[in-house]
Formats: structure tokens, C-alpha cells, sequence
């Protein structure tokens, strides 16, 4: 059987002005996480892909606008392409991600429909 391609959106809440963002600790103990997870699913994981910064333009057939807007209640802010033989296999993995367990983010898996590895 061959593998499928699945992009995975990173979408997340804007976090509230004044919070401060996790300690040096915490920032070890999240890269830990991350290691381990990449080491244990990197045949599956074909694209780490990155972060997305958070200014970018809209396209639309009558303008170009900024973007994403601030009335948005989550943003997409990162991606990456998982190779799994079936829907559950992607799963399996994106579930397993740090980031699944984070408060205020969610991961979109969606099958690429182009070619199969």
C-alpha cells in the first residue's frame, strides 16, 4: 500500500496581550517533547514544515487586502506534511504532536489529493 500525503494546519487562539510565554524550563521541557515525538515518527513526518509569521496579505479576483485580520478567532500558525498509508495512520501521529495538548490549539489533518509516495 502506499502512503498518502496529509497536511496539518497548526491553528491557534491569539494569546491575550500581557501574558508572558512559558519559562526557560518549560521551554526545555516542550523541545524535549518535540525531539522525542520527531525521533519516534520521522519516517512519517516528511515536511517539519515552520511557523508562520503573522502578517501576510489576502487574495481575493477584486483586491488584495492585509491579513489575517484581528476579528479572527484563531490563526493558522504553522504546517507541516505527514506520509501515512491511511487517515488514522496521520492521526496517529498528529495526535502524538506536543502541540495537540496545548491550550488554545487545534491541528487540521488534510489528505493532499496529488500523488501518493
Amino acid at each position: 500500500m502506499s502512503k498518502s500525503r496529509y497536511l496539518v494546519l497548526l491553528r491557534n487562539k491569539p494569546a491575550p496581550s500581557g501574558t508572558s510565554g512559558p519559562s526557560p524550563e518549560q521551554m526545555q521541557q516542550m523541545f524535549a517533547g518535540y525531539n522525542a515525538w520527531k525521533e519516534k515518527f520521522k519516517e512519517q513526518i516528511l515536511d517539519m514544515g515552520d511557523k508562520l509569521e503573522s502578517e501576510g496579505r489576502v487574495v481575493t479576483a477584486s483586491a488584495v487586502a492585509d491579513g489575517p485580520f484581528v476579528e479572527a478567532k484563531e490563526v493558522v500558525g504553522g504546517y507541516m506534511i505527514v506520509g501515512a498509508e491511511t487517515f488514522d495512520g496521520a492521526l496517529e501521529v498528529v495526535r502524538a504532536c506536543p502541540a495537540a495538548n496545548m491550550p488554545g490549539v487545534s491541528l487540521e489533518i488534510r489528505r493532499m489529493a496529488g500523488r501518493s509516495m
